[in-house]
């Protein structure tokens, strides 16, 4: 019944005039749909009021098998809460965000000519998730340093393992673990299966999953790629692929909360896209690898053989040099923004 709901709202708020609503807000909202979410399922909703921009988690576009307490969901609306609040300080505004107990995040938006604008903005049209094989190199302790220096929200621990040490074999290992249990599990393969775009028709019809290009596919009729893909998708060929990619890269960042919480999850992705942005301002690559995260007793070793055991793990990342890949598409932002109550604010 939830979803049918959201999905009528949706539906209401596409066919209302997004063009009236405030020329700075809509900004924000398209620099807010770029940031990253399982499966490109970009699951936010965007409701625009007169000083404020409320982002609601779209529960029809939730991961009930991967993500089933929707963690990674409410990580992906702190992603691109950050965003917004990083387009607000380029057009002169001041942002003050919190969240409510069903997980809407309000963010105040204020005009303030003392606003300095975020110097990690131009780099939010240019991150990827690079999911290629990097080249080897080890990132020098400089680099290691501008990432350490961020702003990090309370109560989330950020963790840098570097490539070559027990730990970072420990995180490898947990890394196939978690292939073994997923690509063993039809539910699994099934809603995967879902969210794959298998050519650059399916792809430009809907602007969001997995698409083919961001694997380095060819472009092929589908009735052809689709056997070809569902065909790899096991745990062999996953964990074959996934040794290479380790092997490329230079560090393992796992990022933590203590306590599993809407509002620490939150936290947690506005901290990520510090992290992936000031990343991709120094030439780094970066790529997801959460899945010792997404199976519940490899989280739980994880953290115990890392002596992280007041500590969820909820994010993992790889880090390296990798040349560029093609984009993940986004839907336009009149399909997420919901029908105003107030007057655009002009």
């Amino acid at each position: 019944m939830r979803n049918i709901f959201i999905t009528f709202i949706i539906f209401i708020g596409t066919m209302s005039s997004v063009s009236a609503q405030n020329a700075d807000y809509l900004f924000m909202i398209e620099q807010a749909v770029k940031a990253p979410s399982g499966h490109n399922t970009q699951p936010w909703l965007f409701k625009i009021n007169q000083s404020e921009i409320d982002i609601y988690p779209d529960f029809t576009k939730s991961l009930p098998v991967v993500d089933p307490d929707c963690r990674e969901l409410f990580v992906s609306l702190g992603c691109a809460a950050e965003y917004l609040c990083i387009a607000a300080s380029h057009k002169g505004y001041r942002g003050n965000m919190n969240i409510t107990d069903d997980g809407v995040v309000k963010i105040m938006l204020s005009k303030d000519s003392l606003v300095i604008p975020s110097p990690l903005f131009s780099q939010i049209s240019v991150r990827q998730t690079n999911r290629s094989v990097y080249d080897g190199k080890i990132l020098p302790d400089d680099s290691l340093a501008l990432l350490k220096d961020i702003n990090v929200e309370s109560h989330i621990g950020i963790h840098y393992f570097k490539k070559g040490t027990p730990e970072y074999e420990v995180i490898s290992e947990m890394i196939y673990k978690g292939n073994r249990k997923q690509m063993n599990d039809r539910k699994f393969k099934e809603e995967l299966q879902q969210w794959m775009r298998y050519n650059k028709k399916h792809q430009d019809a809907t602007r969001d999953g997995l698409s083919y290009a961001v694997f380095g596919a060819p472009n092929v009729p589908r009735f052809i790629a689709k056997p070809i893909i569902k065909a790899t998708i096991n745990e062999k060929s996953q964990n074959k692929n996934d040794s290479k990619k380790i092997a490329s890269s230079s560090h393992f960042i796992l990022l933590t909360t203590s306590e599993n919480t809407i509002e620490q999850w939150v936290s947690l992705g506005r901290t990520l896209e510090r992290i992936l942005l000031k990343a991709t301002g120094i030439g780094i690559s970066q790529a997801f690898m959460n899945q010792p995260n997404e199976v519940s007793e490899l989280s739980v070793e994880t953290a115990r053989k890392l002596g992280l055991s007041d500590e969820y793990p909820t994010i993992l990342i790889r880090i390296g040099y990798g040349k560029k890949m093609p984009y993940s598409l986004r839907r336009n932002i009149e399909s997420c923004i919901l029908p105003s109550e107030m007057k655009s604010n002009d």
